[in-house]
């Protein structure tokens, strides 16, 4: 029969044992929490991160679509007419054809004209047509101007930018646009200036467009097609 002293230490070592159980289990709970936080953590900053690059990303998108815009290495849609955006019916009448250019409803100043191209052969030099002479105020190279305009890529005819499509002529100054465009409209040796209320085909090699510089959707060395409708001239010098 065990004495009290017996007793008494195997109780104390029942209580040693259950103490350092509940001393494992709470370690144990301890190691789960901390590994739960770190994994936790992990994640949110992988989430972070994903975050970031995607916004980054999306502003990488939204710049490279405004490349468009009106300065002098951009295309000429500079800086857009306060008047309120309209719809333009189709121009209508006869067609007329120039180097590879067919400008469908050539005369009809009130419409939006139908605008193809298609040519192996660059240009090598500006070239144009009056589809309509104007009788108003004369451009020069440094006048700032009102028009509407397409603007096709020459070898497939592609588009890549529009006035009309915009539904507001665009307003800028002659001086910071492309050269050809400049030259287009405001006249240079061999061209003459166009005048409000005309109408012209301008067909430029990449010499005087973007060169071998890319621009949006803008090949680099690409010859472009202009056909524009010069509203008004607001200033010459």
């Amino acid at each position: 029969m065990p004495t009290n002293k017996q007793r008494r230490d195997a109780a104390r070592r029942h209580l040693e044992r259950q103490l350092e159980r509940r001393q494992q289990r709470e370690a144990s709970r301890k190691r789960t929490t901390l590994i739960a936080t770190i994994a936790g953590t992990v994640v949110l900053a992988v989430v972070v991160v994903v975050v970031v690059i995607a916004l980054t990303n999306d502003n990488k998108k939204s710049n490279a679509s405004s490349t468009t815009t009106p300065t002098a290495s951009t295309t000429p849609s500079a800086t857009p007419s306060p008047t309120p955006s309209t719809s333009y019916p189709p121009a209508k009448g006869a067609a007329v054809s120039f180097q590879g250019v067919t400008v469908k409803g050539a005369a009809d100043l009130a419409g939006e004209p139908g605008v193809t191209a298609k040519s192996a052969k660059a240009p090598t030099k500006l070239e144009y047509k009056d589809l309509v002479v104007g009788k108003g105020k004369t451009a020069t190279p440094t006048s700032t101007v009102t028009v509407q305009y397409s603007g096709l890529l020459y070898k497939s005819g592609k588009a890549f930018d529009s006035s009309w499509s915009r539904g507001q002529p665009a307003q800028f100054p002659l001086t910071g646009v492309v050269k050809g465009f400049t030259q287009g409209i405001g006249g240079t040796s061999g061209v003459p200036p166009m005048q409000v209320g005309g109408r012209r085909i301008i067909i430029m090699p990449a010499s005087l467009g973007y060169g071998a510089q890319a621009q949006g959707p803008i090949p680099a060395n690409s010859s472009l097609v202009f056909v524009v409708d010069l509203k008004t001239v607001s200033s010459a010098g």
